[in-house]
C-alpha cells in the first residue's frame, strides 16, 4: 500500500548543507514545511538564497512545452490511462473522504462551496486520480541525473565568460560573426547609427526555475525540459531602455554572447540553438540538447537523452517602472512629435518585457503557494495533464495558457481575487477542489468583459476585449498571450470538462485526463487552411506583430459567418528553432488553420438580410464589407433590405465555404483566396440524400396515413389499442433514405406492430395464439383492400416449423410506394412463455425454443418499438444525428460487418456520442459525429465496460437502474468469462437487460475486428488530418478473408425487372406497382441460406448493397481432426503415420456454394 502524501513527501525529501552547496537541490526544507505547516512565511530574500541551487522545469521563464517531436504521446496517454483500470474493483461504492487541513473561509468562490462535503463525485474517480498522481509525480531517474550534470557544466561555463567592452551595434555584430554567432535581434532590427552601446558583463544571478524545483512537472512527459535563467546585471541597462526595443536589443546581444561561450565549450557535447520563448519573437532563448551520435536515432532519443535545457535572460524586477509598462501604455514611439499622440498601446510588447522582470518573483509566489497549501502541487499536476491532453500550452501557437499560467492562477487565487480582497480558494482545499474551482473560474467568468484583479490595483482596468487576470502586486496580465479565439477555446473546453465532471453517470476520468483532444478533424466541423506567408504579404498596415493580422482575419470571419458559426478558433504554426550561426527565420511559415464549430440551424441558410435601405450609414458599411455580393431586394412583407444570396450546396461548395472565399478574396486578395483549402463535412458527401430528416418525411406521413386508415376500419373484431413503429426507416436511421425524386421507393417494408384491446376470448395456448393472430391479419387484409383506396395488402408467413414464434405478417403497400409490414403484438405471450419455461417436465428442445421465442418477443414487440421511439426523438433533437447514424452504418456495411452488428447497437454507439460527447461538445456535423463515434469504438474496452446510454434527455435512467445494469453486466462476465455467448453488453433507458440485441452476436472475432478497423481509421485521421480522403475510411482489403463471393447485380435487383429496364412507360409503372417485389432481397436470402447450411464451418461477412460481396473465414473448428462420420461439413480423409484424419473439403464446399448461388454469384475469389 502506498504511503500517505505526508509520509511520501518526507521519504522523498533530501536536504543538507552539502547538497545545497554541491548540487542543484530543491528548496531546503520546502517539502517538510509543506507537510507540517499549513501557513509558512517565505520572503523573497530567503527563497533567493536557494534559487541559485534549485533546478526546475517551469513555464515561468522558458517554454515548458515539449518540442514538436515530443508532443503529447501515446505512451503518455497509456501511462495515465492505466489508473482508470487497476482500481475499479476497489472503487465500486467507495466514498470520498475529506481531510482538509483547514476549513475554507466563508467568502470563497460560491462554486467551490459544494466541495466542502466531498472531495470528488465518486470513490472510483478519487482512486483513479490518486493512482494517476502516483504515476505522474516527478521522480529522479537517468534523464534527470543527466540533465542535472549538464546544468552544472553550463552554469560553470556561463560564470566564466569574460566581459565584453561596450561597443556599437555594428561592431558587436561584426565581432560575433567572426565567431560564427548571429545576434537574434527582434524585428525591426536596430539601426546602425544608434547612440547606445552593447555590452556583456558577468551575470547578476544564475538560477533554475520552475515546475521541476516545485515538483509539479509530470514524470510521464516524453521530454524533460529545464529552464535556466541568467539575470542580466542592472548596470548594463539605462532608464529609457524600455522604449523602442532597446532592452530587447541588449538582451539579444547578451544572449548571443552566452551562446558563443556555450558553443565553444560544449559544441561537441551538446547541440546549441536559438528558440523563441512561447513563440514570442521578442524573447529568444538558448536551447541546449544532448548531441545525438551518428548511430543514434534523432527522432527517438534514448530516455536518458530525452531532456532539454532552455536558457533565458531576465533582469531585476525593479529595473523599470511597472507603471510605465502598463497595458494601456505605448513603448514603441515615433520620433515625430506630431504623430506621438496617435501612438496606440503596445500591451504585448510591455508584457513581454515584464515577463523578463518577473521570472524570480513568480517562482517565489509558487513556492509560497506550495508551502501554504499541501494540495497545490497535485492540483498543478492535474491541470497540466488536462492542458496537455487538449494541446493547450503557454506558447502563442498553443493558445497562450499552459502549465505556468495554470500554476500562477491557482497560486493567485489562494491569495486573493474574491470580494474585499479575500482569497477565492482556501489552503485546506484538496487537489480536486483546486482543480475544479479553477476550471469554474475559467469557464464561468468572462475575463474579457470582467477582468479578474488579484490584489489592490493601482489603476482602473477597463474591458479591452482581451482576457485579463491582473496580478496587481506585480502589475502583470497573466493572460497577455491569449487572443480572443484562444480564450474562447479555453473557456469552452473548461465548460465541457465541468459538464463531464458533473455527469454522475459518466466516468469523467478518461475524458478529463487521458483522452487526447488534439485531432482537429474530431474537434471542428469545418477546417480552413491558409498559407501563412501568403497571408502575411497581404498586410498593408504597419503592425506590432503578426497578431493584429490574425485579429483582422478572425474578426472578418466572425462578422461574415455570424450565427452560422458558434465558435471559431485559429491555430498558428509554432516558431521553429534555428541555428546560432544563421539569421532568424521568417515567422510567417507553415499554415494558419481556422477551425469552425457550425450551427446547423443556420449553417445552410441561402439568403441573409442586411440593414434597411433607409439606414444609409449601416447600408454603406454593409456594402463596404460585402462588396459586390450585396444587393437590394424587396421581400414579401414590403421591406427593402440589403441582402446576400448564396448558391445551393449542390453547386459543389457549402454556404460557409462560399462566404469564406468571398471575404478572403475581397479583404485579403485573390492570392490568399487561391491558397485556401477547405475540409467542410466532406464525409457527408459520401451519403446520398444526407440532409437531415427531410428524406424520411414522405414515409413518416404515409405511416400517419396508415394509422388513420387502420383506426378508421369499423369491422375489426377488436378495437386497436396502439400502433407502434419498429423499423430503422421510421426512426430516420436507415442507410438508404426511403424517398426518391418521384415519391417513396422502398425495397424493404417498414415494420409496424399492432396491438388490440385485451379480451378474454384470446386462447391460452401459444400455438393457438399464433393462429388467431393470422386470422386477425387475414381479416385486416380484407378490410384494407375493400375500404382503403390506393392500397394493396398481402399476407406472408415466417418462422416455419417454430409454432410458438410469430407466424405471419401483412404487407401493406400504397400506390405512392410506401410499404409497411404489420405484425400483431399480444401482451399475454410473454407470460405464457415464461410459465412454459418454468415447467419441470419440459424437454430441453422445447425449453430452448421457448427461450428463443421469449427473446424474440421482447426484441420485436417490447424493446424494438421503445427503441424506435427513443432514436426518433434523438433524430429530432439533434439535426445531424440521423445522418451520423446512416454514415456509421455505411461504415459497418462497407467493412462487411452489417450482418453481425445489429442496427440497434450501431444506433446506440452513435447515441452515446451525442448524449455523452465528452471531452467534445455535441456534434454539429455528420463528420464530427462519425469520427468521434469511431474514436470511441477504437478505445472502448467491451470486455470490461458495458455501454449504457440514457436517451431520454430527462434522466429516466436512475442511479439504482444504472447500478442494476452494472450488476447484470458483471454477472454475465462471471457466467461467461470466455465471451462465448455475450460479447457486447449494451443497455439503455428502454432496455435494462443489455442483451436484447447482442445475445449470441457478434462473436469475439467480429468485435475484435470492429475495434481494429476503428483504430486503423483513427490512425489515418491522425496521419493525414486535413489531407484525409474520407472515402479511404470505408475501404478494407478483401485479402483478409479466406474467400470472397462476388455477387452479380441480379442479387440487388428485383427479380422481374429486366437489366435494361422496360421499354415503355406503362410497363415501368406496372413493374413498380408489383407488390410481390416488396421485401424481395436475393442477396440477403442467399446469405441466410449459406449461414443455415455452412454456419458451423464458415463465418460469413456481408455489407449488403454497400459492398456487393460475401466474404468468408474458415472456422478454427474445421482444423484436421480424428476421423468421424456425420460431421456438419464435407470432409476428405487425410492419412498420417499414426491415424486417419478428417480434413475439410474446401474446394467442394465452395463449388456447392457457387452452384447454390447460381446467377447471384458472379465469381469466387480464393485467397487461401
Amino acid at each position: 500500500m502506498a504511503p500517505s502524501n505526508a509520509k511520501r513527501r518526507k521519504l522523498e525529501h533530501v536536504s543538507s548543507e552539502d547538497d545545497d552547496d554541491d548540487s542543484f537541490a530543491g528548496f531546503s526544507g520546502s517539502e517538510e514545511d509543506s507537510s507540517e505547516t499549513a501557513q509558512t512565511s517565505v520572503t523573497a530574500e530567503s527563497v533567493g538564497q536557494n534559487l541559485a541551487q534549485g533546478l526546475g522545469l517551469d513555464d515561468g521563464g522558458i517554454d515548458e512545452e515539449p518540442a514538436e517531436n515530443f508532443g503529447y504521446s501515446v505512451h503518455h496517454e497509456q501511462a495515465i490511462f492505466c489508473a482508470s483500470r487497476e482500481k475499479q474493483a476497489l472503487a465500486n461504492g467507495a466514498a470520498m473522504t475529506a481531510q482538509p487541513k483547514q476549513i475554507p473561509v466563508a467568502n470563497k468562490i460560491s462554486c467551490a462551496r459544494s466541495y466542502e462535503s466531498e472531495k470528488s463525485k465518486s470513490g472510483l474517480f478519487k482512486l483513479q486520480v490518486d493512482d494517476m498522481l502516483e504515476r505522474v509525480r516527478p521522480r529522479q531517474g537517468k534523464r534527470e541525473a543527466a540533465a542535472e550534470a549538464a546544468l552544472h557544466r553550463l552554469k560553470q561555463t556561463i560564470e566564466q565568460i569574460a566581459p565584453r567592452p561596450a561597443q556599437s551595434v555594428a561592431d558587436a555584430e561584426r565581432v560575433l560573426l567572426k565567431e560564427k554567432i548571429v545576434i537574434p535581434f527582434p524585428d525591426p532590427r536596430p539601426s546602425k547609427d544608434v547612440l547606445y552601446k552593447l555590452e556583456y558583463a558577468k551575470p547578476a544571478n544564475i538560477t533554475v526555475v520552475g515546475s521541476h524545483v516545485l515538483k509539479v512537472a509530470s514524470a510521464v512527459r516524453p521530454l524533460l525540459q529545464i529552464d535556466m535563467v541568467v539575470q542580466m546585471p542592472s548596470q548594463l541597462l539605462q532608464s529609457k531602455d524600455y522604449l523602442n526595443y532597446r532592452f530587447f536589443y541588449k538582451r539579444a546581444y547578451y544572449l548571443a554572447c552566452v551562446a558563443a561561450a556555450l558553443s565553444g565549450a560544449h559544441g561537441e557535447e551538446y547541440s546549441v540553438s536559438y528558440s523563441s520563448m512561447h513563440d514570442d519573437a521578442l524573447l529568444p532563448v538558448i536551447q541546449v540538447r544532448p548531441s545525438i551520435s551518428p548511430s543514434g536515432v534523432a527522432d527517438k532519443p534514448a530516455k536518458a537523452n530525452a531532456w532539454q535545457i532552455d536558457i533565458a535572460l531576465s533582469t531585476a524586477d525593479d529595473v523599470f517602472s511597472a507603471e510605465k509598462l502598463g497595458m494601456s501604455k505605448n513603448c514603441v514611439r515615433n520620433n515625430d512629435e506630431q504623430t506621438k499622440a496617435q501612438d496606440s498601446a503596445t500591451p504585448l510588447y510591455n508584457s513581454s518585457l515584464r515577463t523578463c522582470m518577473l521570472m524570480k518573483p513568480y517562482l517565489v509566489l509558487q513556492h509560497k503557494a506550495a508551502s501554504s497549501c499541501a494540495a497545490y502541487r497535485d492540483a498543478c499536476l492535474m491541470g497540466g495533464l488536462w492542458l496537455d491532453s487538449r494541446r493547450l500550452g503557454s506558447s502563442i501557437s498553443r493558445g497562450g495558457f499552459g502549465n505556468f499560467e495554470w500554476g500562477i492562477v491557482v497560486a493567485l487565487l489562494l491569495r486573493g481575487g474574491g470580494p474585499n480582497g479575500k482569497a477565492l480558494l482556501g489552503p485546506g482545499y484538496s487537489s480536486y477542489q483546486l482543480f475544479k474551482a479553477t476550471l469554474q473560474l475559467l469557464a464561468l467568468q468572462d475575463l474579457r468583459k470582467k477582468p479578474l484583479v488579484v490584489g489592490e490595483a493601482k489603476l482602473t482596468l477597463e474591458s479591452s476585449g482581451s482576457p485579463v487576470i491582473w496580478d496587481a502586486e506585480r502589475s502583470h496580465n497573466i493572460l497577455y498571450k491569449m487572443a480572443d479565439w484562444s480564450y474562447q477555446a479555453l473557456q469552452s473546453t473548461a465548460k465541457r470538462t465541468l459538464e463531464a465532471l458533473g455527469d454522475q453517470r459518466f466516468d469523467a476520468f478518461d475524458s478529463t485526463f487521458t483522452t487526447s483532444v488534439s485531432s482537429r478533424l474530431l474537434d471542428y466541423d469545418c477546417l480552413i487552411e491558409l498559407d501563412h506567408a501568403t497571408l502575411a504579404k497581404s498586410a498593408t498596415a504597419d503592425r506590432e506583430t503578426s497578431s493584429p493580422l490574425l485579429n483582422d482575419l478572425y474578426a472578418m470571419l466572425r462578422r461574415g459567418l455570424g450565427d452560422r458559426v458558434e465558435e471559431a478558433d485559429l491555430h498558428v504554426p509554432p516558431t521553429p528553432d534555428w541555428s546560432i550561426g544563421v539569421a532568424r527565420p521568417m515567422q510567417s511559415t507553415g499554415a494558419v488553420t481556422v477551425g469552425l464549430r457550425v450551427n446547423q440551424e443556420h449553417a445552410h441558410r441561402l439568403v441573409d438580410h442586411g440593414p434597411s435601405a433607409d439606414n444609409k450609414t449601416e447600408a454603406a458599411a454593409f456594402r463596404a464589407f460585402w462588396g459586390d455580393k450585396a444587393e437590394l431586394r424587396r421581400f414579401k412583407d414590403g421591406s427593402i433590405l440589403e441582402s446576400l444570396v448564396w448558391a445551393t450546396e449542390e453547386a459543389g461548395q457549402s454556404v460557409i465555404e462560399q462566404i469564406c472565399r468571398h471575404l478572403l478574396q475581397k479583404h485579403f486578395g485573390a492570392k490568399v483566396e487561391g491558397s485556401v483549402r477547405f475540409f467542410d463535412d466532406d464525409c457527408s458527401r459520401l451519403m446520398r440524400k444526407a440532409n437531415g430528416n427531410a428524406n424520411f418525411q414522405p414515409l413518416m406521413e404515409a405511416y400517419k396515413q396508415l394509422e388513420t386508415d387502420i383506426r378508421g376500419l369499423d369491422a375489426l373484431p377488436l378495437s386497436i389499442r396502439q400502433i407502434m413503429s419498429a423499423d430503422a426507416q421510421l426512426r430516420f436511421s436507415s442507410i438508404e433514405a426511403p424517398s426518391s425524386t418521384h415519391g417513396i421507393k422502398q425495397s424493404i417494408p417498414a415494420a409496424v406492430n399492432l396491438q388490440f384491446e385485451g379480451s378474454s376470448r384470446w386462447p391460452d395456448d401459444l400455438v393457438a395464439v399464433q393462429r388467431t393472430k393470422l386470422a386477425f391479419l387475414l381479416k385486416l387484409s380484407e378490410l384494407m383492400n375493400d375500404n382503403v383506396e390506393e392500397v394493396k395488402s398481402r399476407m406472408g408467413l415466417e418462422n416455419h416449423g417454430e409454432d410458438v414464434l410469430n407466424q405471419g405478417f401483412l404487407d401493406v403497400t400504397y400506390n405512392n410506394g410506401a410499404a409497411f409490414r404489420l405484425r400483431i403484438h399480444h401482451e399475454r405471450e410473454q407470460g405464457m412463455l415464461e410459465r412454459q419455461m418454468k415447467l419441470k417436465d419440459l424437454d430441453p428442445k422445447t425449453k430452448q425454443i421457448s427461450a428463443i421465442a421469449l427473446a424474440s418477443y421482447k426484441r420485436d414487440f417490447v424493446k424494438g418499438p421503445a427503441h424506435t421511439q427513443a432514436i426518433a426523438q434523438l433524430a429530432t433533437r439533434f439535426p445531424v444525428f440521423s445522418g451520423t447514424v446512416r454514415l456509421i452504418k455505411k461504415w459497418f456495411a462497407s467493412h462487411l460487418l452489417s450482418n453481425h452488428i445489429p442496427d440497434d447497437i450501431i444506433e446506440l454507439f452513435v447515441a452515446r456520442s451525442f448524449i455523452q460527447p465528452y471531452p467534445w461538445s455535441v456534434p454539429s456535423s455528420m463528420q464530427t459525429g462519425f469520427l468521434r463515434t469511431l474514436a470511441w469504438l477504437a478505445k472502448w474496452d467491451w470486455r470490461e465496460e458495458p455501454l449504457v446510454v440514457d436517451m431520454s434527455g430527462s434522466g429516466e435512467l436512475k442511479d439504482v437502474d444504472y447500478q442494476a445494469i452494472r450488476t447484470r453486466f458483471e454477472a454475465w462476465r462471471k457466467l461467461d468469462p470466455a465471451l462465448n455467448r455475450l460479447v457486447l453488453f449494451a443497455a439503455s433507458h428502454v432496455d435494462h437487460d443489455g442483451t436484447t440485441w447482442t445475445d449470441g452476436q457478434p462473436s469475439k472475432v467480429v468485435a475484435g475486428r470492429m475495434t481494429a478497423l476503428a483504430n486503423a481509421a483513427m490512425q489515418a485521421v491522425e496521419a493525414h488530418s486535413i489531407d484525409l480522403n474520407p472515402a479511404s475510411l470505408f475501404v478494407s482489403p478483401l485479402e483478409d478473408y479466406d474467400f470472397v463471393l462476388h455477387l452479380s447485380p441480379v442479387a440487388f435487383r428485383s427479380r422481374k425487372k429486366s437489366s435494361k429496364g422496360p421499354v415503355f412507360k406503362n410497363l415501368e409503372v406496372q413493374t413498380q406497382a408489383d407488390t410481390s417485389l416488396v421485401g424481395f432481397q436475393p442477396a440477403q436470402d442467399f446469405l441466410a441460406e449459406l449461414q443455415n447450411l455452412y454456419g458451423a464451418a464458415i463465418v460469413f461477412f456481408s455489407g449488403g448493397a454497400e459492398r456487393k460481396v460475401i466474404a468468408g473465414l474458415w472456422s478454427p473448428l474445421t482444423a484436421p481432426r480424428a476421423w468421424k462420420v456425420n460431421l456438419q461439413y464435407a470432409t476428405l480423409p487425410m492419412k498420417t503415420d499414426a491415424e486417419v484424419l478428417a480434413e475439410i473439403d474446401k474446394q467442394s464446399i465452395l463449388k456447392e456454394i457457387a452452384r447454390l448461388g447460381g446467377n447471384v454469384v458472379e465469381s469466387v475469389q480464393i485467397n487461401r
